[in-house]
């Protein structure tokens, strides 16, 4: 190999290889796995107990999701640009189904940027900030990549999941389908 060519061909790959890391130099953001949208729905009989959706919200208040309605439960962080992309689309249909609890996680984020996304995006709902709870889908629907959101039926079990950026008619769709049960 060519002496100009190997310097170039080294500079040629270490750009490659820094443009896989989504941009960013963050730890949190080094195992950010983005999902493309499917969605998993889960026959009532085979549905298993969502984890207990309380905590310390954004805004420094106290919540506690109280089982009887269907919730829509959104996995999210400020540096992810698929949440960005999404965040309309949440807030429009949490205010358009007001009698489903919309909450947010927030994952692996600062709280002070992700107050102002909330802001920005005027989102509706609260957003819990411990990460941990995630770990109680583990059994079921786990929030598999960034954003992930899990719908929970009135029984307080895990019915459905978007991997990745929600959209009005998928997530429609589904809070619906949830909602006639």
């Amino acid at each position: 190999m060519k002496p100009g060519f190997k310097g170039l061909a080294l500079v040629a790959i270490a750009l490659l290889l820094s443009s896989c890391g989504g941009g960013g130099t963050s730890s949190s953001q080094e195992s950010f796995v983005s999902g493309n949208g499917s969605v998993t729905f889960i026959s009532p009989e085979k549905r298993v107990d969502a984890p207990a959706m309380s905590g310390m919200t954004l805004s420094g208040t106290n919540y506690r999701f109280e089982v009887g309605k269907v919730a829509v439960v959104n996995v999210w962080a400020s540096w992810c640009s698929p949440c960005r992309a999404e965040a309309p689309t949440l807030a429009a249909l949490a205010n358009k189904y007001s009698e489903v609890a919309f909450i947010g996680i927030l994952t692996r984020d600062n709280p002070a940027t992700a107050e102002a996304f909330q802001r920005r995006f005027a989102l509706p709902y609260p957003t819990l900030i411990d990460d941990s709870l995630l770990i109680g889908f583990k059994g079921s629907l786990p929030a598999n990549a960034i954003p992930s959101t899990v719908v929970i039926d009135k029984a307080g079990k895990v019915a459905a999941r978007i991997s990745g950026v929600v959209t009005v008619a998928s997530l429609t769709e589904l809070i619906e389908r949830v909602s006639k049960e």
